[in-house]
């Protein structure tokens, strides 16, 4: 028996707002969406976060960015093990059907995902050391980055490398997929690291030949 409830009011008027507005001057472009499908350029992959705001940052338009959200916005490694994978699911879509472009991997500043990983490792949240933490085990792909941030003694810059590390990790193991690998190597895809400073409005773009990331 499920338990969904009628949406909250203040949505039901946002969207008899957007109905009204946006979408009655814009028919025909979401006809055309409608009509002839998605054909985004580039697929995101961000965290849940409420505060990243992609298609605000980069003002895109709808059918765009095919976009792809979950806790730290981290890629697991490659697993065909037959078990549920969302994060792998969405990337398989986006490149073997839709066939992106790009690929965007978008770190941003005060994660919560990256500070549960940095405590869980420290062990000051032992809760999410617990099997049942769904939480924990994600950000089990994490921990590896918390052992190469240890030296660095300031709480504040180690969480933001570890911010950092995160995309690139993501990028690494974007790369354990056979088809994501052959799209790169055969130039049909390009993967970029960006990391958005929220409070300040600045994203960074890992640039390999630097080796950091630097000012977009």
């Amino acid at each position: 028996m499920h338990r969904a409830r009628p949406l909250p009011q203040y949505l039901v008027q946002r969207y008899h707002g957007w109905k009204a507005t946006i979408h009655a001057e814009n028919k025909a472009w979401y006809r055309r969406l409608a009509e002839e499908g998605q054909r985004p350029r580039a697929m995101i992959i961000s965290c849940c976060d409420s505060r990243v705001h992609v298609t605000s940052i980069f003002g895109a338009d709808e059918g765009e960015f095919f976009i792809h959200r979950n806790i730290a916005g981290l890629v697991p490694p490659y697993a065909p093990d037959g078990d549920h994978h969302g994060t792998s699911a969405a990337v398989e879509y986006a490149v073997t059907v839709l066939k992106v472009a790009n690929l965007l991997v978008v770190g941003h500043s005060s994660c919560g995902g990256v500070r549960g990983c940095h405590d869980m490792c420290a062990g000051l949240a032992p809760q999410l050391e617990e099997k049942s933490s769904f939480i924990g085990r994600w950000m089990d792909i994490l921990r590896p980055s918390y052992q190469r941030m240890a030296q660095i003694a300031d709480e504040t810059a180690r969480l933001e490398a570890m911010e950092k590390d995160a995309v690139l990790v993501s990028l690494e193991n974007l790369l354990t997929f056979p088809f994501v690998r052959d799209a790169v190597e055969a130039e049909e895809l390009t993967l970029h690291g960006i990391w958005n400073d929220i409070g300040a409005g600045n994203v960074e773009c890992y640039d390999p030949a630097a080796g950091r990331f630097v000012p977009v």
